[in-house]
């Protein structure tokens, strides 16, 4: 057994169950991340909503993108810059931890915390009369979990440059802006010119769009352009969080 856990695979787990213990540890970093898109979604989009299923079903996909991007760029920008300033980082760096493992770790647990926040909205979902096919549902998750990791590489690459209360405001000021750009919270058609064309640059805006596509809804341009937008931004989120990690003198 102890054989098996000192192997890749067995640290990799143990640093994941750690990162995630640690989180759930933290209630003012867990609750907001958890119950807050759950919060907004059974407020507006059950509680106060009056068009019916159709405009639930629409915010269940906008809302589950919502609520992958709060533990992702807490988790990795708050979070990795307050690490990154105590020297845990540095700590880990010189110790045997397999490569990739503390990044691996933190990206699991930003999975985990949003599928807390998702399986949420889902139930919530179902209250307010939203019924999709089976299909629909495993495409809708899957888009959902994967919305997690572009905005952790962006959280990532602003940890190891900015500071820890520079790391929460830059965070918390892409949280709103991403959730207002990509029409998280409300159909972008009803926001300004500028900002519609802004929206084009968000990876919450493409990502919103291919989560409405999977239950049907026709979106703003092509499926195929939205997810070739979205490699492109992830691509570049990648490319300035390693350098980050490279130039990082923890």
């Amino acid at each position: 057994m102890e054989n098996a856990l000192a192997r890749p695979a067995g640290v990799f787990a143990r640093e994941s169950v750690a990162e995630l213990r640690k989180n759930l540890r933290l209630p003012q970093f867990a609750l907001p991340t958890i119950l807050t898109p759950a919060l907004f979604y059974g407020l507006f989009a059950v509680m106060l909503n009056k068009a019916g299923p159709g405009a639930a079903a629409y915010s269940l996909a906008t809302f589950g993108v919502f609520a992958a991007t709060g533990p992702a760029l807490f988790g990795f920008g708050a979070g990795v810059a307050v690490e990154r300033e105590n020297g845990l980082i540095e700590l880990k760096r010189v110790s045997p931890l397999p490569a990739g493992a503390y990044i691996c770790a933190k990206l699991v647990s930003a999975g985990a915390m949003a599928a807390l926040a998702l399986a949420m909205i889902y139930a919530l979902s179902l209250i307010g009369g939203v019924r999709l096919p089976p299909e629909q549902w495993a495409l809708l998750v899957i888009v959902h979990l994967l919305s997690v990791i572009p905005f952790a590489l962006l959280g990532f690459a602003i940890g190891m440059r900015v500071g820890a209360k520079g790391a929460i405001a830059a965070a918390n000021a892409l949280y709103l802006g991403f959730s207002i750009l990509g029409g998280l919270w409300m159909p972008i058609t009803i926001l300004p010119g500028w900002m519609q064309q802004a929206a084009w640059l968000t990876p919450s805006f493409h990502l919103g769009q291919i989560a409405l596509s999977t239950i049907g809804v026709p979106p703003q341009g092509s499926a195929p352009w939205h997810v070739a937008a979205l490699v492109f931004i992830t691509a570049a989120a990648a490319w300035l969080a390693l350098r980050g990690w490279r130039r990082s003198p923890a």
